[in-house]
């Protein structure tokens, strides 16, 4: 999570742990209280679909930075962050095409 120095102390590796800890756990946090004000201040005629989206995107934001802090992919090179993360793109759109291709066929067995 933390680089260290071969100089340093024990305590000083451990307090850098530390820092570095806190800081992960403060902004994860600061966003899921954003998630939480929006979830409950959102107003009850708008549409949810920005909602929705809004969701999507945090829940993205922490997950790739869970995925750079604690994996420690955020100390790696820029090819190795691309190789990891870019096939992700691709199960987010598999996701999303087995939604909508699910939703269309229970609309037609409905409509049958």
């Amino acid at each position: 999570m933390a680089h260290f120095d071969a100089s340093m102390t024990p305590e000083e590796i451990k307090a850098a742990k530390m820092k570095t800890v806190i800081k992960v756990t403060a902004i994860l946090a600061a966003v899921t209280i954003v998630e939480f004000i929006f979830a409950f201040a959102w107003p009850d005629g708008s549409s949810r679909t920005i909602l929705n989206i809004l969701f999507l995107g945090m829940t993205f934001l922490k997950a790739g930075y869970i995925i750079m802090e604690f994996m420690h992919l955020g100390h790696e090179t820029t090819l190795l962050k691309f190789v990891i993360l870019f096939p992700m793109l691709f199960l987010v759109w598999l996701c999303v095409a087995l939604f909508v291709e699910g939703q269309a066929i229970i609309d037609a067995f409905l409509n049958w």
